[in-house]
């Protein structure tokens, strides 16, 4: 299957291939992960996916496209929801900064493909410059949140993917700006060390994933996320146990 824009996020490429947020998928729950695949399920989209998605639409240059998808981020009045004037505000900012504009001012959503630990993979790019370095864009509440959300793995993911792909190993970096009350920005660079392991970790659980994505393995399931929730039957619990690390 040869990957474009229009079938990137279908459910038959997410089939074929894996991708780092369905790797992330399936270490948060293996069950929601596979239904996510099979078009089974799919998660709401909140108002801070959002605000991030309204960001990166403007520069992939689909922001027209994604405000007729998404009537929700008008009034009723036809302007914009708050939240939404903020990321109109964090789009003036980064753009009129000129380090940011630099890393931000490669291939836009450039996707490649390839087989790495005997599986294939998809990724996009936000900002792709040959020979020079791979940047993702990133609207986040504050810098302290980065390392939750392990994009240390994304990093190590796109690095080894484009080097399949080209031969060069090229450094990856996050352009990231928050959506404080004063928008902060800055570059974030993964070093390699933190790569390195970041990819050691996905060797180490790939296979089994991957298993679990062609019916060979049980899905596990964490009981915990929204997908968990929607498919549990009720049952018969002890009261005590809400009590624990409350007294």
């Amino acid at each position: 299957m040869k990957l474009n824009q229009d079938n990137y996020y279908s459910v038959e490429a997410n089939q074929q291939f894996f991708s780092v947020s369905q790797y992330k998928d399936f270490m948060k729950c293996e069950a929601m992960a596979l239904a996510k695949i099979r078009g089974e399920y799919r998660p709401a989209m909140t108002k801070a996916m959002l605000t991030g998605s309204f960001v990166d639409t403007y520069f992939e240059g689909t922001l027209d496209s994604f405000m007729k998808e998404h009537p929700e981020v008008f009034t009723r009045k036809k302007e914009l929801r708050s939240e939404y004037r903020k990321a109109n505000e964090i789009i003036q900012r980064v753009t009129e900064d000129k380090l940011f504009a630099q890393f931000m001012s490669g291939e836009k959503q450039r996707i490649m493909t390839f087989e790495m630990f005997g599986v294939p993979w998809k990724m996009k790019m936000d900002s792709y410059l040959p020979g020079i370095c791979i940047t993702d864009l990133k609207v986040v509440a504050n810098f302290r949140s980065l390392p939750l959300w392990r994009y240390d793995l994304q990093g190590a993911v796109y690095q080894e993917g484009v080097q399949l792909n080209t031969g060069e190993q090229l450094p990856f970096y996050l352009a990231v700006a928050t959506k404080e009350r004063v928008t902060d920005l800055d570059i974030f660079q993964i070093t390699q060390p933190v790569l390195d392991i970041a990819l050691r970790e996905v060797e180490m659980n790939i296979q089994h994933f991957m298993r679990v994505k062609e019916g060979l393995e049980d899905p596990s399931c964490c009981g915990k996320c929204d997908y968990c929730k929607g498919i549990k039957g009720a049952k018969i619990r002890d009261y005590s146990e809400l009590l624990e690390g409350i007294r």
